[in-house]
């Protein structure tokens, strides 16, 4: 399991186990590509003939497309790990003492993403969300800025590189918008993007503590 959470499936996709129940919601969010141009044509034809040689088959044609999509990273999912099976999203099982080793094996890949940042994955046994009302901690690793910006710009950057083929025809991604979004409007970037901010004006929040 230190292998798969040390890894870009396990840090921002997610996975589930069904044998140990240990999981990781994914903390990246993709809407559908919604068609703009609306070119595609679709046919279905029929052969008759005998019950067991009559068929039927689709075609689906294109002419220039244009898809769009919105996406969201949480940020919140994304910078700590859980450890403990208390509140039921248990990443790993991990023995006594190990978890200083999984947080240190995560560090290192994150640090291989981008060897210019200076990212830290730090192991405690007592992590609160803040805001909550009874300061219920659990056992788990947080990450830093530096981890949280490794992390965001290698998936942005592996979308930005997102290709599609099927059959004779290809689609790439030709453009993304970011917007770092410190407001408290979800998804701020659909209702008006002169409002966004393509650039980060401040760290990551943090939205757990060590007591």
């Amino acid at each position: 399991m230190q292998g798969v959470l040390a890894s870009i499936t396990g840090l921002i996709r997610g996975y589930v186990v069904p044998s140990s129940q240990c999981k990781r919601t994914s903390a990246l969010l993709m809407e559908d590509f919604v068609d703009e141009l609306g070119n595609g044509n679709f046919e279905q034809f029929g052969q008759a003939g005998e019950r067991d040689s009559s068929s039927f088959y689709s075609k689906t044609t294109f002419g220039d497309t244009k898809y769009t999509s919105y996406g969201s990273i949480s940020i919140e999912q994304l910078q700590f790990i859980s450890l403990d099976k208390k509140f039921d999203r248990c990443a790993m099982v991990i023995k006594e003492g190990q978890g200083e080793e999984v947080a240190q094996a995560v560090q290192k890949y994150i640090q291989s993403l981008n060897p210019d940042l200076k990212p830290q994955a730090t192991f405690h046994q007592n992590y609160v969300r803040g805001g909550t009302i009874f300061e219920e901690g659990e056992n788990g690793i947080l990450l830093n800025n530096d981890a949280v910006k490794a992390l965001i710009e290698y998936t942005l950057q592996m979308i930005s590189e997102l290709s599609i083929r099927q059959a004779k025809s290809y689609m790439y991604v030709d453009d993304v918008l970011v917007d770092y979004n410190d407001s408290h409007k979800m998804m701020r970037i659909k209702q008006n993007e002169g409002d966004i901010s393509e650039q980060p004006e401040s760290d990551y929040a943090m939205y757990f503590y060590a007591k």
